[in-house]
C-alpha cells in the first residue's frame, strides 16, 4: 500500500522568509526542513525545532536553547511563532474530569474556541479493546454492582488535579471541528452548527497542551485518545489524519491507544480502510439505534447512509490481530433503551460478521434537548441482554456531567 505524503501543511517556501506569521505547530520535520532551508538555515535545524515543539513541549521560540541565539532573535523579529493551541479556561468536575476551552493561533482561528476533556482513569470506553491489553490478560467482565455504579454519577469529590499524579491511566477527548454539521438530535454540539474545520496542528495541539498540563510521560503513562469531541472527524478527514500522523511520528504516541468515532460517513470510512494499520486509530461507529427507522429520526445522517451501507463500508477496514470495531450506542429513555431494542442490536452485530463490541452510553442531558435519561435498571438490563446474546458489551461511565464535559454535552459552555 502506498503511503500518503507525510507533509502536514502545504507551504509555499517563497512566502516564508521575512514574515512567516502562521503557527509552526502543525508542521512535521519534513515541512519544517523545507521552511528553514528557504530561510537560509541548514536542514538539521528542523529536527531541533520539531524536538522542541513535539517532545519538549516548549511554547516560545526564545525557549529553544538548541537553536543559536542569533537565529532565535531573527525568528522573533520576523514574527515566527510556535503557536501551539492553549487552554483558555478549565472547568473541573467533582469526579476529577476536566473540560477545557481551547484557543488557537493563526489567521484561521477567528477567535473561536473548541473543547477537549481530560478523564483520569477513563470512562471504560476502552474496555474490551484486546489489542490494547497485554497478551494473556483478558478483560474481566464487570460485576453487577460495578455496572450500576457506571450508570450513575460519582458522588465524592476527587482529589485529582493537574498538580498531582493520583491517576494510573487517563483518556483525552479531542475535537476535530468547531461545532458539528451532522445534527444528531440528542447532542448539544449540534446546536452550534458547523463553524469551521480545525487544522492538523489545532487538533494535535489540544493533545499536547493537555499532556503538558498533566506532565504525562509519553511511552510510560497509559493515556488513550478519543476523537469524539466536537465535530465529525470524517468530514474533516485530511486534517484529522494529518493530526494522527503528527501525534504518532512527532509526539511519539501509539495509534493503538487512539479511537476515532464517526456517525457513519461512508466515504470517510472507505478512505480510512486504505490507511496503514500502523498509522491509524481504532474505529468506532456511533450506532445509537437498533434500526434505520429510529436512527433516521435521531440521526438525520442515516437518511443518506443507512446502517447496512455503513456496515458494508466498515467490513473493508482491515483489522489488526485482536482488534475490534466498536459500536457506540446512546441509550435514550423510552426511545432506544427497551429490551426489544437490545435484541435487535444483538442481531445487527451478529449479522455484520465483524469482530465487534458495543459500548453503552446513558444519555447525558442538556438544555433544550427533548429526551430523557434511561433508568439505571434499563441500562443494566440492556447490557445483560446483549451479553446473553453473546455480544461483548460494556457500559461507559458518565464523566463530568456537572461541568458539561460528558459525551454529547460539548457546547463551549462557560458557566461554572
Amino acid at each position: 500500500m502506498r503511503e500518503k505524503p507525510a507533509q502536514l501543511v502545504s507551504l509555499d517556501a517563497a512566502d516564508a522568509p521575512g514574515g512567516f506569521r502562521e503557527p509552526l505547530f502543525g508542521l512535521d520535520a519534513e515541512s519544517l526542513s523545507k521552511l528553514l532551508i528557504s530561510a537560509g538555515e541548514p536542514a538539521f535545524r528542523s529536527k531541533q525545532l520539531a524536538e522542541a515543539m513535539y517532545r519538549q513541549w516548549l511554547r516560545e521560540i526564545s525557549e529553544i536553547t538548541t537553536l543559536p541565539v542569533p537565529l532565535r532573535a531573527k525568528m522573533a523579529s520576523e514574527g515566527w511563532q510556535i503557536g501551539r493551541p492553549a487552554i483558555a479556561r478549565a472547568f473541573q468536575s467533582v469526579d476529577g474530569t476536566e473540560r477545557y476551552l481551547i484557543e488557537f493561533a493563526g489567521s484561521d482561528a477567528k477567535g473561536k474556541t473548541a473543547e477537549a476533556v481530560w478523564m483520569p482513569e477513563g470512562d471504560g470506553g476502552e474496555a474490551g479493546d484486546e489489542d490494547r491489553d497485554q497478551p494473556g490478560q483478558p478483560v474481566a467482565s464487570p460485576s453487577p454492582q460495578h455496572l450500576a455504579e457506571r450508570v450513575g454519577e460519582h458522588n465524592l469529590r476527587s482529589s485529582l488535579n493537574h498538580e498531582t499524579r493520583d491517576w494510573s491511566r487517563a483518556t483525552i477527548c479531542i475535537s476535530s471541528q468547531v461545532g458539528c454539521a451532522v445534527n444528531c438530535q440528542f447532542c448539544l454540539t449540534a446546536k452550534l452548527g458547523l463553524q469551521r474545520n480545525l487544522t492538523a496542528g489545532e487538533i494535535a495541539g489540544q493533545v499536547v497542551a493537555i499532556l503538558d498540563r498533566h506532565a504525562v510521560r509519553v511511552g510510560r503513562d497509559r493515556v488513550n485518545l478519543v476523537f469524539m469531541g466536537m465535530g465529525e472527524p470524517f468530514l474533516n478527514y485530511d486534517n484529522f489524519m494529518a493530526a494522527v500522523r503528527l501525534l504518532v511520528r512527532e509526539v511519539g504516541l501509539s495509534p493503538r491507544r487512539m479511537t476515532v468515532s464517526t456517525s457513519g460517513i461512508v466515504p470517510g470510512i472507505e478512505r480510512f480502510a486504505q490507511e496503514q494499520p500502523d498509522l491509524r486509530p481504532h474505529l468506532a461507529i456511533s450506532l445509537n439505534a437498533p434500526n434505520d427507522t429510529i436512527r433516521a429520526e435521531i440521526m438525520p445522517i442515516n437518511r443518506k447512509w443507512p446502517i447496512n451501507e455503513v456496515i458494508k463500508a466498515v467490513r473493508r477496514v482491515p483489522l489488526r490481530p485482536r482488534e475490534r470495531i466498536t459500536f457506540e450506542y446512546v441509550l435514550l429513555g423510552g426511545v432506544t433503551d427497551r429490551p426489544e431494542h437490545a435484541r435487535e442490536v444483538a442481531r445487527l452485530v451478529r449479522r455484520s460478521g465483524l469482530s465487534a463490541k458495543v459500548n453503552l452510553i446513558a444519555w447525558n442531558p442538556g438544555p433544550g434537548i427533548a429526551y430523557t435519561m434511561p433508568s439505571p435498571e434499563a441500562v443494566v438490563a440492556f447490557h445483560k441482554l446483549l451479553v446473553e446474546e453473546g455480544i461483548p458489551a460494556y457500559i461507559r461511565q458518565p464523566r463530568g456531567r456537572d461541568i458539561f464535559a460528558a459525551c454529547g454535552q460539548l457546547k463551549r459552555t462557560v458557566e461554572e
